[in-house]
């Protein structure tokens, strides 16, 4: 499987898993590629960083960092753990919970963890205020 980057018309961005390039481009001449957020199907490639295979078992991409880059980072892990102590996880219920906290069925607090693309689509649907969390590199990465 590849996995591409993808953008819409209207500048979504979002990723797509394909078995070959050629299933991407059959898939969307037949109409089967359209945008999760505005369900348009003019969508084409984005520029994506390639994956390097080093041998190793996991693939990683670097980014050489200036120092601008680095405060930037830091503020973006410190602003993350903030948010990962003062929060409860909730894993792959993050929707449903979000959802009874936002209806009132449920204590509000602050909430994190997963939610499928679609699940984020109906939480924007509902009016469920929420945000996407980077998942970022460990500390010395």
């Amino acid at each position: 499987m590849i996995r591409f980057s993808l953008i819409c018309e209207r500048e979504h961005e979002f990723e797509g898993w394909f078995r070959s390039n050629d299933d991407f481009e059959t898939q969307k001449k037949r109409g089967f590629v359209d945008c999760p957020t505005c369900g348009s199907r003019k969508v084409d490639k984005a520029l994506m960083a390639p994956a390097i295979s080093t041998g190793a078992k996991q693939e990683k991409i670097a980014l050489a960092m200036g120092e601008a880059q680095r405060q930037a980072l830091a503020q973006l892990r410190a602003l993350s753990r903030k948010i990962r102590e003062n929060a409860d996880y909730v894993g792959d219920r993050f929707a449903e919970e979000a959802r009874r906290i936002h209806f009132g069925e449920s204590e509000a607090r602050g909430i994190y963890g997963e939610a499928t693309s679609e699940e984020v689509r109906g939480l924007i649907e509902d009016g469920v205020d929420f945000m996407p969390i980077p998942m970022l590199p460990e500390d010395r990465n």
